[in-house]
């Protein structure tokens, strides 16, 4: 699971990119012979011929302990090195299956996440390189962790299919369920999920899931720790769940929820998968708080192919033009409802109420300051551009997700589940070869 994302955010980050296409396989025989060059003592594991290195360990599990503060003591990172391991096995599995379907992230994308990462922690941009060049850490561990995170969730959808677009039945169902549950307790959470199928990977990924809690405790920033090491499809959201029902939850993240105070960090809890860890924010009755609702409406210009800010295409351009005139032109939210005839499928006019708190902070700074019946600068995405538009907001009681939360949320959960299904078949299906 994931927080839900009103009015699709993630298309509307203000940032543009260019394509950088990942390369393709290797064939079988320049990997046999890398595996052959590599010596003994140093590989820890061959998957499918790609090898995962001692070096790969050791950058990886010098990561782990510069972002929790752990010491980097030999004896420390060793503890840690086994779940590294698995995790890092993982990691090749996914590539080469991003690298299978041709699947491509930009270097841009990247950057954003490493901003992000800076953000969160509130350090200045460029601060994450330098501290790990002199803790001893390759930058490029980071960048290639990022990677695989970003292109996976596009491999997701692509596994979704058909299940990637959420029906009206299926938001109707979630919103009745809700109804159902007003006055109910439900959480605002933020969750790292540490994978274990095996009596072996459980005893490692409990000692795992102890050292992480440890250093949480002490102080160690839960956003960072989660989009290094959480295997969930929530890491590069911090691990952050946004707000969810006790039906969205295994029962043994229920009954301590309900116990803890906001800003804990629970034990490691035995969940279906693996280890959960779960840190509280907050928590609330369903439909009973009161929230900044906001009616709008949005247009969307899409572009046929990715955008390469250095390269725009003619079609780009014309769609950025027709975004500036209605951006200067539009004087009620008709006008950019009568705008986005065409797009209604992906990209409903109307995507129901947006509570402001819920939004992302990006779009949440340009909703804040936009007045009402005015239309915003073009916001541009690798996709296409958006414009949107605030028809009234009011304060309200007894408020429920709009449907384009709910939307998202289901989408969020049929990632999740797509998620661990597909890792778990490439494992099965795998030659991987684990060395001591």
């Amino acid at each position: 699971m994931s927080p839900s994302r009103p009015m699709r955010v993630r298309r509307l980050l203000l940032a543009l990119a260019a394509v950088s296409a990942l390369t393709a396989t290797r064939p079988a025989q320049v990997q046999a012979a890398a595996v052959e060059a590599a010596p003994a003592a140093g590989i820890v594991a061959v998957v499918n011929g790609d090898v995962v290195s001692m070096g790969d360990v050791e950058n990886r599990t010098r990561l782990f302990a510069l972002s929790t503060g752990l010491p980097a003591r030999a004896d420390v990172l060793s503890r840690l090195a086994v779940q590294i391991a698995r995790q890092l096995i993982d990691e090749r599995l996914r590539l080469q299956e991003m690298q299978r379907r041709r699947v491509a992230v930009l270097d841009q994308e990247i950057a954003r996440a490493v901003g992000d990462l800076e953000q969160r922690n509130g350090m200045p941009g460029g601060t994450l390189r330098t501290r790990l060049g002199r803790d001893g850490v390759s930058f490029r561990t980071l960048v290639d962790q990022l990677r695989v995170q970003i292109g996976w969730s596009r491999v997701i959808r692509q596994v979704l299919g058909p299940l990637a677009q959420v029906s009206e039945t299926d938001v109707a169902e979630r919103e009745r369920q809700l109804k159902s549950q007003i006055g109910q307790t439900e959480y605002r959470v933020s969750e790292i999920f540490i994978p274990a199928e095996t009596p072996a990977q459980t005893a490692e990924a409990g000692k795992f899931a102890e050292a992480v809690i440890q250093q949480l405790r002490a102080g160690a920033p839960f956003p960072v720790v989660a989009a290094q090491f959480s295997q969930s499809q929530t890491a590069l959201q911090g691990g952050d769940l946004g707000w969810v029902q006790a039906s969205q939850l295994d029962p043994s993240q229920v009954a301590v929820l309900g116990k803890m105070p906001p800003g804990a960090v629970s034990n490691p809890l035995r969940v279906p998968g693996g280890f959960s860890i779960v840190s509280l924010r907050g928590k609330r009755e369903i439909g009973r708080e009161t929230a900044m609702v906001l009616h709008v409406r949005q247009a969307f210009f899409p572009f046929t192919s990715r955008l390469d800010p250095a390269k725009p295409t003619e079609q780009q351009k014309q769609m950025l033009e027709q975004s500036q005139k209605l951006s200067s032109s539009a004087r009620a939210c008709g006008d950019v409802e009568a705008a986005n005839k065409g797009n209604e499928k992906g990209h409903p006019a109307n995507p129901g109420d947006v509570r402001l708190e819920s939004t992302a902070p990006a779009l949440r700074a340009v909703l804040e300051k936009l007045p009402d019946n005015k239309a915003s600068a073009p916001l541009v995405a690798e996709d296409g551009i958006m414009i949107v538009m605030v028809c009234d907001r009011a304060k309200a009681t007894e408020v429920l997700p709009s449907k384009q939360e709910l939307a998202d949320t289901i989408l969020n959960e049929r990632i999740e589940l797509a998620s661990r299904q597909l890792i778990g078949d490439l494992r099965r299906r795998g030659i991987i070869d684990e060395r001591s």
